[in-house]
């Protein structure tokens, strides 16, 4: 950065990296007029309500506040209340929160605000534009105009005369990190001055004038009490490590995935041996290491079971595989997973069938399969313990919405093996309905492109099954969208008639967090000029598109040497091809 500005000395903001989910809020007059979650790379979303309810946001600004203003920040939950919130949901038999930051998101985008507020969102804010004759020239004196206008500013936020302060803030702040009352992840460092800020400008991925050091996912010891084995929607067993409860990261742990017998195998976890476990990313738990100088003899090995423990029929493992799976297409475990996965955010989006209300379900008797879902009343809902009038209503309601999902979201909500969402859309994008896909052969399938064999011969074994045919043809009869109209959207973006040389079969990848659109939205703009989507980079790829915290897919398509667009340069080339990126911005 000295060099860059030809300075010999730089102030730095140092500010903790707040483990929250990113808001921006615009004032008009003085007053909220919206606000909306912002750039995570997920869809930015109108939470201008549930926002209201959380009182370290200002609804007025203290006087002097210029007539427009838009600011950022971010909304946490403090541990405390995440520790409460999960014990009350798990005291109702409901899914706990995974960690703070997931129960804040989820916290905002609540349907009702009387339910955002009864979660006790915080807030802080960190980012004002430059208002007015430009009085303001530095990051330090925009936080204190922040304070002044009402916003919450994180005490902890540090001016570092240089960098080695700015180092000593990052080591200062890890040995007191577990003793926050909110999660951070890391720490973010600015160059101070605004006018620096300008000139140092902006990579493809991130400000130049700006860098976020993450912390090592916490560690902690514990003991291994069980290995129990789940089953999930695809009949794959899954061995999980039960734990003696240890914090980690301020969430209790007591359970960790341990993949499969393989797994277990290389890790030589042992029932009753001490172990090392963090949360990966600080989200998902993972036995780092076993300690074997801490064992006394009394460990267990463990050893995957030869027949379902869900149902007790037979158990293979293919060649070449790791996963052993349970072969009964009605083993119980199979039908809640495949319930669930049906739902879910990705698939069919049915808000309110979560874990707990298929259980239920499927205690009460209602549901055998996916397409029970679509004969579900509001009188039968209501007979389901926790269930009132409001929430049966709505339920049934995200029912019958669901039934005009796009063809890709029935098909990848089918749950057949192998058929991602990315499949999905292929699939939906070459076939356009759900008759012309069942009826494919597998030569058929096999020239889609990156479809494989694996995926191929997947389709195929699905739509052989008479079961699999009448749970189709059900989902029909209840009123589920079977087909996409072809070309999809064309029309639509208004470009059916223009050349797209540029992403008529290209291979595109996509990394990063953009912000103009979300990344969803721009794969599939992507997908509707005639490019293809991949998961990985090949010598294969045409360009990877790479937006903020872009990571190893970034480095491998450099290493390639594969073009590498930045969010700007994919901007210019939808323009070429017709589209407005400034219309395309939502969905």
């Amino acid at each position: 950065v000295r060099r860059a500005v030809g300075l010999g000395s730089v102030e730095y903001v140092a500010e903790p990296k707040i483990d929250g989910l990113a808001i921006s809020l615009a004032y008009r007059d003085g007053r909220l007029f919206v606000g909306a979650t912002r750039g995570d790379g997920e869809r930015g979303e109108n939470v201008t309500a549930n926002l209201r309810t959380i009182r370290s946001i200002p609804l007025v600004l203290s006087p002097g506040a210029p007539e427009s203003l838009t600011v950022r920040g971010e909304v946490y939950m403090r541990k405390p209340d995440f520790a409460h919130l999960n014990q009350e949901r798990e005291d109702r038999g409901e899914p706990v929160f995974a960690n703070p930051r997931n129960a804040a998101a989820g916290s905002l985008r609540q349907q009702d605000p009387r339910v955002t507020a009864s979660r006790r969102l915080d807030a802080f804010f960190y980012y004002l534009p430059r208002i007015g004759g430009g009085e303001i020239g530095t990051h330090w004196e925009s936080l204190a105009r922040l304070r002044a206008l009402g916003f919450r500013v994180n005490d902890e936020i540090t001016l570092c005369r240089d960098i080695d302060q700015a180092i000593e803030f990052i080591h200062r702040i890890a040995q007191r990190r577990e003793s926050f009352p909110y999660e951070i992840d890391g720490v973010v460092v600015k160059v101070n001055r605004l006018d620096l800020q300008g000139a140092l400008g902006f990579t493809s991925r991130s400000p130049r004038w700006a860098t976020a050091y993450k912390y090592p996912a916490q560690q902690a010891e514990t003991i291994v009490r069980d290995i129990v084995v789940q089953v999930g929607r695809t009949g794959v067993l899954t061995p999980t490590a039960e734990l003696e409860p240890v914090e980690v990261s301020g969430v209790t742990v007591s359970r960790a995935s341990l993949h499969n017998q393989d797994y277990v195998q290389a890790k030589d976890v042992r029932i009753g041996d001490r172990v090392v476990i963090q949360r990966a990313g600080d989200v998902i738990p993972e036995v780092v290491r076993v300690l074997p100088e801490k064992r006394t003899g009394s460990e267990r090995e463990f050893a995957m079971p030869a027949a379902c423990p869900e149902c007790g029929s037979e158990v293979v493992r293919e060649p070449g595989e790791a996963a052993v799976r349970c072969v009964n297409l009605s083993c119980p475990a199979r039908i809640r997973e495949g319930l669930i996965h049906f739902a879910s955010r990705n698939a069919m989006n049915i808000d309110g069938l979560g874990p707990s209300t298929v259980e239920r379900l499927l205690a009460a008797g209602m549901v055998r399969d996916v397409a029970d879902i679509y004969s579900l009343t509001q009188d039968q809902l209501m007979e389901l313990e926790r269930m009132g009038e409001k929430s049966a209503a709505n339920l049934v309601g995200a029912i019958e919405k669901s039934k005009s999902n796009s063809l890709y979201r029935v098909i990848f909500a089918l749950g057949i093996r192998h058929v991602g969402e990315n499949a999905a859309r292929l699939l939906a994008g070459h076939f356009h309905s759900m008759d012309a896909l069942a009826c494919a052969t597998h030569a058929d399938l096999m020239s889609v492109p990156t479809v494989g064999g694996a995926i191929a011969d997947s389709v195929v074994a699905f739509f052989e099954s008479d079961g699999n045919r009448t749970t189709v043809g059900r989902l029909a009869e209840a009123g589920v969208r079977m087909a996409d109209e072809a070309p999809v959207g064309l029309d639509a973006l208004g470009v059916s008639g223009v050349s797209r040389p540029e992403f008529e079969g290209k291979s595109f990848v996509f990394t990063g967090a953009l912000k103009r659109f979300t990344r969803q939205r721009a794969e599939e703009l992507a997908r509707l000029l005639g490019g293809r989507i991949a998961s990985s980079v090949s010598r294969k790829t045409d360009y990877v598109v790479a937006g903020e915290d872009a990571g190893s897919k970034l480095a491998r398509a450099r290493e390639l040497g594969v073009r590498v667009l930045s969010e700007q340069e994919l901007v210019d080339m939808l323009g070429r091809a017709g589209v407005d990126a400034r219309m395309q911005g939502g969905e």
